[in-house]
């Protein structure tokens, strides 16, 4: 009993240790981003380009951990056409996510650009209902509206707003809904369920690809015009593997924990970098209005998140019952099968005639097949 206890006591601070890791890498990679980027030790003010490093760092790596190392496993379906149906819009939408996010930072704060992200729900919600995804209801219509009141508010609130930098976040912001449509297509539609290495295998080379094209035309020319940018490799690769180790702690969050936990864990982290950017960062200067909206927003996200939940979960109920009926009718089929093949041999048994030879000195019964039956 004693071991029992013990074993689960152990398995409960793993478990919150996971998710404690997750708050930090996530917190921590908004922040490091946000001093790369406007750092004046480093001077390297080019979103495009620190994005592009993230994905090639992460293609490599997945690709070391799972092909040549083999500590990982990347599962098995992936085809030719699933792959250019879902796989490259996915990667092209993370692409479009990454690099409008991180250049945000170089005109918003990190709160304000955290309030913004609020509205995530509101944009995916659209979006599926435009995809066939989601149906509209009266209860989801006062949801959205409770989310985008309080990023109304929030951003009225905001001292020093730039609407280059908002124009940028809310287009981020339609990449990521437009990425959660594709992977929920994926996964609804295409009938295939990646874990987040798998994921990372996939889609990191393609968002490189997606990144390199824009970033030759766009920053390439301005960080060669510009030759007082300076990025230390020892700078270079805690960053990267900042990113890296934030999509593996997703993977051991969900492993160990559920789907309710990771998004509870994503509204705490949300308010860790509202509080926590005001004291690192000069340009970030919170006030009652702010924090007033984002609170609405929160709790309208906890409610969205809320009824996600109870429908999946309502979704696997109906699953269940329905395998459960499958199983209930092969078995019935399979019973009648049976009782019908018992049938037809009794019947062939019974099906015998009976012959009197009466020549015969001892007077056998001879059987011979017949129609007694």
């Amino acid at each position: 009993m004693a071991d029992r206890e013990r074993r689960m006591f152990r398995e409960q601070v793993l478990t919150y240790a996971y998710i404690l890791l997750y708050i930090a890498l996530s917190s921590g990679q908004i922040f490091f981003n946000k001093w790369v980027l406007s750092s004046k030790e480093i001077n390297f003010p080019f979103p495009l380009g620190l994005t592009l490093l993230h994905m090639v760092f992460s293609s490599v790596l997945c690709f070391l951990l799972t092909k040549v190392f083999k500590v990982m496993k990347v599962e098995d379906g992936m085809t030719l056409e699933i792959y250019t149906t879902s796989v490259i819009p996915i990667g092209a939408m993370f692409a479009m996510t990454l690099w409008l996010g991180n250049t945000a930072y170089l005109y918003i704060s990190v709160a304000f650009a955290q309030m913004l992200k609020a509205i995530m729900p509101v944009a995916v919600f659209i979006l599926g209902v435009a995809a066939g995804l989601e149906v509209m209801s009266c209860r989801m219509l006062l949801i959205m509206s409770v989310i985008s009141f309080g990023v109304v508010v929030a951003s009225y609130g905001e001292i020093n707003i730039n609407w280059i930098g908002v124009v940028y976040q809310m287009g981020g912001v339609v990449g990521e809904a437009l990425r959660l449509i594709f992977m929920e297509i994926l996964v609804k539609r295409k009938g295939l369920k990646l874990n987040p290495i798998s994921v990372m295998y996939y889609v990191s080379p393609c968002s490189a690809l997606c990144l390199f094209i824009p970033w030759i035309f766009l920053e390439k020319p301005k960080m060669d015009a510009l030759e007082t940018w300076h990025f230390p490799p020892l700078m270079l690769t805690l960053n990267c593997l900042c990113t890296f180790a934030l999509n593996l702690s997703v993977f051991l969050v969900i492993s160990h924990t559920s789907a309710l936990t990771i998004r509870v864990a994503g509204v705490v982290k949300d308010w860790v970098v509202v509080l926590f950017s005001a004291l690192l960062f000069a340009d970030t200067k919170l006030t009652i209005i702010n924090l007033f909206g984002y609170g609405i927003a929160i709790a309208g996200v906890a409610a969205y998140n809320n009824h996600k939940l109870k429908k999946e979960a309502s979704r696997a109920i109906s699953d269940d019952s329905q395998q459960t009926q499958l199983t209930a009718t092969t078995t019935s089929s399979t019973s009648e099968i049976y009782l019908q093949t018992f049938f037809c041999l009794l019947k062939l048994s019974c099906k015998i005639r009976v012959r009197i030879d009466v020549e015969a000195p001892s007077k056998e019964l001879i059987l011979i097949g017949s129609n007694i039956c």
